[in-house]
């Protein structure tokens, strides 16, 4: 038989002023604890985080060619592509250039430096007007173990390009120029990613995606005029400006006068041959 249990109520009075109520469940006594309310802490916004300047992360601008960091140089930030778009390229002792990859909005490069990555090992050129947010090693590292949005984040972005640089091998080994600089245009118009694919893409020299596939200038120009006649794409090509010419004059004349004596003319009126006392002269009459 399951016995009940008694409860007992103990009221106590202090001078009548305070009343202290306590239970006694099964011989042992519980006081009532007040509870202090904690104020919420607002959540971490990653996108916020990435587009706004902060300890330890700044924005920067950079123009079109500009050079944001070089080959060698000593790794110390990430950077976070808020606007414009960014060429990775690696150039070998004898100076042949080859082009890793094109950024654009919303990705990481520069991650080198968090896997102690002694020196560079390419160069970062903006392709178009760039804005950046540089964020310190350190405080990279301490916001990867604290905030998991971001983390997650970050770790899509790494397995994204990993998974793109090994298609970009497979496509160099197995396919033809024409399929290979097709693949090149759609990744660069940012075709098959969430976001809405872009009609037209950065401004790119004709050699810039000779890099990228490796071919040669002259076969992109030849592909590339396929493709537009196809219907496929759209470009002009820039044309040099034309030398101001100055407006054509008629040429000069020759005009030859000559003095002779009164004889050397014959009576039938015919001219004779000009003999060694003709002195001539001549000048030029511009018109």
């Amino acid at each position: 038989m399951i016995a009940q249990q008694k409860t007992r109520f103990h009221l106590c009075c202090d001078g009548g002023n305070r009343v202290n109520a306590m239970k006694k469940y099964n011989g042992k006594s519980a006081a009532k604890k007040s509870l202090m309310p904690l104020k919420p802490t607002a959540a971490f916004n990653a996108q916020a985080f990435l587009d706004s300047a902060g300890a330890a992360r700044q924005v920067a601008e950079f123009q079109r060619k500009e050079i944001i960091f070089s080959q060698g140089d000593e790794p110390k930030n990430v950077m976070y592509i808020q606007k414009g778009g960014v060429k990775l390229s690696v150039v070998n002792e004898v100076g042949k250039e080859a082009v890793v990859a094109i950024l654009g909005p919303g990705e990481f490069f520069g991650e080198g430096c968090l896997s102690d990555q002694p020196l560079r090992m390419g160069t970062a050129t903006a392709i178009t007007p760039a804005t950046l947010l540089v964020i310190a090693k350190k405080e990279m590292i301490r916001v990867l173990h604290e905030e998991h949005d971001l983390s997650d984040r970050f770790i899509s972005h790494m397995l994204s390009r990993n998974l793109r640089t090994e298609q970009d091998l497979i496509d160099q080994l197995f396919n033809s120029i024409e399929k290979r600089l097709a693949r090149t245009l759609l990744l660069l118009a940012r075709y098959g990613k969430n976001s809405q694919p872009e009609t037209t893409v950065p401004k790119i020299s004709q050699e810039t995606l000779a890099e990228m596939i490796g071919t040669t200038r002259s076969r992109v120009n030849l592909f590339m005029n396929k493709f537009k006649k196809l219907g496929f794409i759209n470009y002009n090509k820039a044309r040099p400006a034309r030398p101001q010419i100055p407006p054509r004059r008629s040429p000069p004349r020759l005009i030859i006068t000559s003095t002779r004596s009164a004889n050397s003319s014959s009576a039938c009126g015919t001219n004779p041959k000009p003999s060694s006392a003709y002195r001539c002269r001549s000048r030029l009459a511009a018109t």
